[in-house]
């Protein structure tokens, strides 16, 4: 933790999206704990505000809260507007929000389909292109996007629908097509390639014990967190552009999804 302080977390302002539940909070909370100055945005205020709660509480930071729907063109021009009125230099984005779609035998609703692929395509996309000037004006700016493993080449479904596979397919295409847009920038554009993972935030006793799990077991929240954290204290001379979290439970090989091991 110490190490982490050290290389500059304290006093930045940091973006996270899908910040009301989940992997988003846990980051949230995280780095307000750490110092990190959060601007929480999701699609829920009633979410937000509960977040909001636990980071004053423990770090007597108040996080600006922004509505954001990443499915909807509008929301995310409003949302963005409010970002930039309230932190006209943001240090870090960390592209989190988006929707989830399982494999299911009935057929999917057009919004279904829509909403998982704008959210996290079009949405992750068009709200970095709108957050890029803020970010251009920090001494050490970085986009992080949060990925799957089912984005990458030849992973099976493992559950998930076809939608959200050919969504965080798109998703990791639109983060290495930021890091060529941003070559000759100061701005880095990173991508966290997750397994399945057990929701633990902060806030649960669970989050402590993490570093004793053993291989075999679900990788968790905090896995993920602990390497944004690292990605982004990286020096700056260098880039993680791509980092894949694997695990014996539930991740990469096909064998990790069958049932005596899930």
């Amino acid at each position: 933790m110490e190490e982490q302080l050290a290389n500059g977390l304290s006093d930045i302002h940091v973006v996270v999206t899908g910040a009301g539940r989940g992997l988003g909070a846990a980051l949230a909370l995280a780095l307000s704990d750490l110092g990190c100055h959060v601007t929480l945005c999701g699609r829920s205020l009633e979410s937000l505000d509960v977040i909001a709660g636990h980071i004053e509480s423990r770090t007597g930071d108040q996080p600006k809260k922004v509505v954001l729907d990443l499915a909807d063109g509008l929301s995310i021009d409003t949302a963005s507007g409010e970002i930039m009125d309230s932190v006209p230099v943001l240090d870090v984005l960390i592209n989190n929000g988006a929707m989830f779609l399982e494999e299911s035998e009935a057929p999917y609703t057009a919004s279904e389909v829509m909403g998982v692929i704008n959210s996290a395509v079009s949405g992750t996309f068009l709200l970095t292109q709108a957050l890029l000037p803020a970010l251009k004006k920090s001494r050490r700016p970085d986009v992080v996007t949060i990925g799957s493993i089912s984005g990458l080449l030849n992973v099976s479904l493992y559950g998930v629908s076809v939608p959200f596979y050919a969504a965080k397919r798109g998703q990791m295409a639109v983060a290495d097509g930021l890091r060529q847009m941003l070559l000759g920038t100061p701005i880095r554009s990173i991508c966290i390639h997750p397994p399945w993972l057990k929701d633990i935030s902060p806030l649960d006793a669970d989050w402590q014990a993490v570093p004793s799990r053993t291989k075999g077991e679900l990788a968790t929240n905090r896995d993920v967190v602990d390497a944004v954290i690292y990605a982004i204290t990286r020096p700056r001379h260098i880039t993680i552009a791509s980092m894949i979290i694997d695990s014996d439970a539930r991740g990469i090989d096909f064998r990790s999804h069958l049932e005596n091991n899930s």
